[in-house]
């Protein structure tokens, strides 16, 4: 990950993934769906149900794993040791292997989504985010200790970087004991877009300057622009999102009314911690047996 590509990479698959859960946000605000995670199997169960059944989340988080670790190790000439062979021995490359575990992280967390959605008789949502909430601790603990030895550019950057993660950690922990908060769901994909977008930037920055000049660490003004460069990720991926619910909110009105129909129609899911899950009977069966109920009393002597 201590190249231009280690950090873009990754970067570019965060903010893949915040877009694409930004237009599930906005669907679920659009049409007050709160059941971001639902945990039944679908009705159709047609020859295809099983391929819309499957967690491409997942097998995406695990691909991008593995890719990313097999390039980790490749980037080491003469391979990945853990530890050299001098007395004392000494331990070698350690933020490479830092960077090993975040993607291992990464990959396992991608596994236990799978798991989770097509392994399991029921779908578990809270092992799931357990899982993740794991992954950031850890990931936080992995990036403290990561710029111990940074200054100037890199440290103002890293530290930024960690001040998303810690949020995202936050954030998730809540989800916790809230799976189908809308609100926090979107404040998540709003962090999840901002880490990938100032991954991307820390990559030029370090790596790549767009000038062809490498930053001064000793330099106020880079040090300050970084920030400035930081803030202006926090607006555009803000905008990012308005827009996103601002497009998804017209096409579904304009194109997709029957959808809202649908929606309102379908008896809602509801979810407890003691037993399965419940559907609610439709208010049209109801209302039959509030009609039939006249008829009985006739017939009755």
């Amino acid at each position: 990950m201590g190249t231009f590509i280690g950090h873009v990479y990754p970067g570019l698959f965060l903010v893949s993934y915040g877009l694409s859960q930004a237009i599930v946000v906005s669907k679920a605000v659009i049409f007050s769906n709160a059941l971001l995670n639902p945990s039944c199997p679908p009705r159709n169960q047609g020859r295809w149900a099983r391929l819309w059944e499957i967690s491409y989340r997942g097998l995406l988080k695990m691909v991008m794993g593995a890719i990313l670790i097999a390039y980790e190790i490749s980037c080491i000439k003469g391979g990945l040791v853990l530890m050299n062979r001098e007395l004392p021995p000494r331990f070698m490359y350690p933020k490479e292997w830092q960077h090993l575990t975040m993607f291992i992280l990464l990959a396992l967390s991608g596994c236990v989504e799978v798991m989770s959605k097509n392994l399991l008789p029921q779908r578990c949502v809270l092992l799931e985010k357990g899982t993740l909430v794991l992954t950031f601790y850890v990931l936080l603990m992995l990036l403290v200790s990561h710029v111990q030895d940074s200054t100037g550019v890199e440290l103002q950057t890293h530290s930024l970087l960690i001040l998303v993660v810690f949020l995202l950690m936050l954030v998730l922990t809540i989800e916790l004991w809230a799976t189908n908060a809308s609100h926090l769901a979107l404040i998540e994909t709003f962090l999840f877009l901002t880490m990938g977008s100032w991954l991307v930037q820390a990559g030029f920055i370090l790596y790549r300057p767009v000038t062809g000049y490498p930053w001064q660490d000793d330099d106020i003004s880079d040090i300050m622009f970084i920030t400035t460069f930081f803030c202006w990720h926090v607006m555009i991926n803000a905008l990012c999102l308005l827009g996103i619910y601002g497009i998804s909110s017209f096409w579904h009105r304009c194109y997709r009314p029957n959808w809202k129909l649908a929606g309102s129609t379908e008896a809602p899911y509801y979810t407890s911690t003691e037993g399965p899950i419940y559907k609610l009977l439709p208010e049209v069966e109801q209302s039959e047996k509030d009609d039939q109920a006249p008829l009985l009393s006739e017939s009755s002597p």
